[in-house]
């Protein structure tokens, strides 16, 4: 007979927060959190030293998740690069159209959490810089003008569809977005 293995505290910790930060937003209650993943105060303790570290670790396992989704829809878009840039608002549509989609979980810590010293803060600069990346050595292979410029004008159409998704769920932001996509990228 096989032995089935549990996760340990530290993954049903980073899971159960992964899932009631989303949902709750990253204020959730220590207590919640500790129900949810079944664990005892002190292994929240010794396996992120606090809240503080453990909602920092949840943003950077989601982001290396989303960033992934973000790489996977640009390379199933082919090789035409403004392909690509259109795929990902495509991936967008169904994102923030996913009757669970509660926002972007980075702009939510962002505003939640005042004290810019909190580490999750961190966090969220590292992902939108990675994303900002990503973008970009697209927006490089169009040899368009100013590619800086644009790649922030994406940026700023990534951030919005997803905090418009949010805001007005049944209006589709991600179709206007890769309307004015397709114009700026001519």
């Amino acid at each position: 007979m096989g032995t089935r293995t549990q996760p340990g505290p530290r993954e049903r910790l980073l899971a159960a927060a992964q899932e009631l930060s989303y949902q709750q937003g990253v204020n959730v209650g220590v207590d919640a959190l500790l129900s949810a993943a079944n664990v005892a105060r002190r292994s929240l303790y010794e396996h992120f030293g606090g809240k503080d570290g453990l909602i920092a670790e949840v943003l950077r396992r989601a982001a290396a998740e989303d960033l992934e989704r973000y790489r996977s829809a640009i390379a199933a878009a082919g090789d035409d690069p403004r392909q690509r840039l259109l795929a990902v608002f495509d991936m967008l549509d169904q994102v923030v159209s996913a009757p669970d989609f509660r926002g972007c979980r980075y702009l939510g810590a962002d505003l939640a959490l005042a004290d810019q010293a909190h580490p999750a803060h961190a966090v969220t600069r590292q992902y939108r810089q990675a994303l900002h990346e990503l973008l970009a050595h697209e927006v490089e292979r169009l040899d368009l003008p100013h590619p800086a410029h644009v790649t922030d004008q994406l940026m700023l159409l990534v951030e919005g569809t997803l905090a418009t998704g949010a805001a007005r769920p049944t209006s589709r932001p991600a179709r206007d977005a890769r309307e004015l996509v397709q114009h700026i990228l001519g």
